[in-house]
């Protein structure tokens, strides 16, 4: 047999080497899979810890002072000062925490319920409107926040409090709910609206996009 007809037959790979590359391919993809699957299982577990923790921050509140955090008319006197050395701002005490979950008016109850949680050492994070940081975001950067139910922000929904989180994709939206309610985004105590939604009696979306982003909130 010439030297050339060995050569031409060694040339390319055999079926066993190709299976074996085929196989590596499918372990790398699962690795990767699966590694996507982890982060985000853990996104989700975080996502859902700032629901569970915002009550906490309300009773515990109460039970040391008797009033509601953001609402507290005696936040002055009940709290240090901020980080930038000022009284910490007093509510009207109505019993409510008022305006929007999304706000940034330093003014709103809303907002400062953050400052009289923080100063009260139930969380952690800053204590003035000044500071970076002040207004808390979940993982994905999407602010989180919670007002009185006082004036119903989704349809259907009853409850003293409303807890909210935006920017949320759809996959992890999903998954919120199946942890934290019935898995079903638009019943319960749980619900999904536009992330667009900022005021009034929003009906909750119709129906979720994986990669497109809502508002996911929760009644208390």
């Amino acid at each position: 047999m010439s030297n050339y007809t060995m050569e031409r037959r060694q040339k390319g790979f055999t079926l066993v080497e190709i299976a074996i590359v085929l196989v590596i391919i499918g372990l790398l993809l699962g690795g990767v899979l699966k590694g996507q699957e982890l982060i985000n299982s853990a996104k989700v577990k975080n996502m859902a810890n700032d629901f569970r923790n915002v009550p906490l921050y309300i009773y515990g509140y109460q039970d040391r002072f008797k009033a509601l955090p953001g609402d507290d008319i005696k936040a002055n006197t009940n709290l240090p000062k901020d980080s930038a050395g000022v009284d910490a701002k007093e509510g009207d005490g109505d019993g409510k925490i008022g305006g929007i979950w999304s706000s940034t008016t330093p003014s709103d109850e809303s907002a400062r319920f953050w400052q009289h949680v923080r100063l009260a050492g139930l969380a952690t994070g800053a204590t003035s409107p000044g500071d970076d940081g002040y207004y808390p975001t979940n993982v994905d950067g999407g602010r989180i926040g919670v007002q009185s139910m006082a004036s119903s922000y989704i349809s259907g929904m009853t409850g003293a409090y409303l807890v909210c989180s935006g920017g949320i994709q759809g996959r992890y939206a999903k998954q919120l709910d199946a942890t934290l309610d019935d898995g079903i985004h638009n019943t319960g105590s749980m619900r999904v609206v536009p992330k667009n939604h900022t005021a009034g009696n929003a009906a909750p979306a119709t129906a979720l996009v994986d990669d497109d982003t809502y508002s996911v909130c929760m009644a208390l």
